[in-house]
């Protein structure tokens, strides 16, 4: 049987494939937001977590601390720009920073809002050191008026 090799033009690089790994669902309860309008960036909407809980076949984890927020910044048309950082302690006691920045529609209200975002994982545990070496990304529904936000995310392979 002939050699069916696809051949790609000079200077071109060959296609790649990408591959989402299940992670996590992560399940984010934030407080009433406090507004800041009318900064040269648009407004920033300052959500802190009221609770930050991950879990999934590699990874369980809660919100570690008080030190959690999303620092939204909204423009006229409601796109906002996510930067949120939290620390999470896993079930068996490691700490795990996580930080995504990431984007939302908040056009037709927050309760219609899906949220994609791109977090990073920074620890020094052992038993967690895979997650310094992955990027994940991750698809969020937000409800209950724009306090609740439940995350898939994927590690991307």
């Amino acid at each position: 049987m002939r050699n069916r090799t696809r051949r790609r033009a000079p200077g071109k690089t060959p296609a790649m494939t990408i591959e989402l790994v299940p992670l996590c669902t992560a399940t984010i309860r934030l407080a009433e937001p406090f507004f800041v309008p009318d900064t040269p960036l648009g407004t920033r909407v300052i959500a802190e977590c009221r609770s930050f809980d991950v879990t999934g076949e590699r990874i369980t984890a809660h919100m570690k601390g008080s030190a959690a927020a999303d620092w939204l910044t909204l423009d006229g048309r409601f796109q906002g720009t996510l930067d949120v950082r939290t620390l999470l302690e896993t079930d068996d006691g490691a700490p795990v920073f996580v930080s995504y920045r990431g984007r939302i529609d908040l056009a037709a209200g927050a309760d219609a809002a899906t949220s994609y975002a791109a977090p990073l994982f920074d620890t020094g545990d052992e038993r967690y050191l895979w997650l310094n070496r992955i990027q994940a990304i991750a698809k969020g529904a937000v409800s209950d008026g724009g306090t609740t936000l439940v995350y898939e995310m994927y590690e991307v392979a």
